[in-house]
């Protein structure tokens, strides 16, 4: 059999600021392929195109990617502000019906950056538009100038809870991450469990309590540098291992049926 394969959401984006275009970042496809070790399927969030069953159907698993535009305010309970930023209801319609789909059934999914937000909006949650105009907080936006290099630079620590998941995946209660968000969470949703913080208070690491599938996901950015950093490696090999059996679970389901 070959991989299982993985549905990397993308994101709607202008070419040359003229051409519509789906886009799901090289480093995400590398993350996929190389380091979860599955087929990367790049998805085109959009309902004209695809149904949450058609992709619940055709992939074993699911990356929610980061993306500048934001997850719409009114997905939450609130009037959409200038503050909120750009947004894209079309991924909206999509992704958010799609992770209560995959909870439901156990079918793995990794959130990032905003695929982390639309967890916490998908299970009732809602987000503070932009975390830097709060008291106390740090600015967790990406450096505006400098290469790559910098500007994916780890910056701080993220703390996880004693004896929780990520303690347990990484063996250690506190890592260093970058940081490239401007929104964050506000009011964790039904059954999300806030498993990790910044120094701040920021949410950065989640999971849905009591769930049969791996849903955990995070705001910082691990498709970075993911087959040598010490952070990024084990989540996308432990998020493989979940696809692969989930994979492996559902053909024996067809070949007995």
């Amino acid at each position: 059999m070959g991989r299982p394969v993985v549905g990397i959401i993308g994101n709607s984006q202008l070419l040359n600021d003229q051409y519509p275009t789906h886009a799901g970042g090289t480093m995400n496809s590398e993350a996929v392929a190389l380091v979860a070790g599955c087929l990367p399927l790049l998805i085109p969030s959009d309902p004209r195109f695809v149904t949450v069953e058609e992709l619940m159907e055709t992939c074993d698993g699911f990356l929610l990617t980061g993306g500048r535009p934001n997850v719409h305010a009114e997905e939450y309970g609130e009037s959409h502000t200038e503050a909120h930023g750009d947004h894209d209801r079309c991924r909206d319609a999509i992704t958010l019906p799609l992770v209560r789909a995959c909870v439901d059934r156990g079918q793995p999914f990794f959130g990032i950056c905003r695929g982390f937000q639309e967890v916490n909006v998908a299970m009732g949650g809602s987000l503070f538009p932009e975390i830097r105009d709060l008291p106390g907080r740090m600015n967790h936006r990406m450096p505006p100038d400098g290469t790559l290099e910098e500007k994916f630079a780890l910056r701080h620590c993220v703390s996880f809870n004693e004896g929780g998941a990520f303690h347990r995946l990484f063996g250690t209660r506190e890592v260093m991450t970058n940081t490239l968000h401007g929104q964050g969470i506000k009011r964790a949703g039904n059954r999300v469990v806030i498993d990790g913080h910044a120094p701040d208070g920021t949410p950065e690491a989640l999971y849905i309590a009591d769930a049969p599938g791996f849903t955990l996901s995070v705001q910082w950015h691990p498709e970075w540098n993911a087959a040598n950093d010490p952070v990024s490696r084990p989540l996308f090999e432990a998020f493989g291992d979940a696809v692969r059996d989930f994979a492996a679970k559902r053909r024996g389901m067809r070949l007995s049926a």
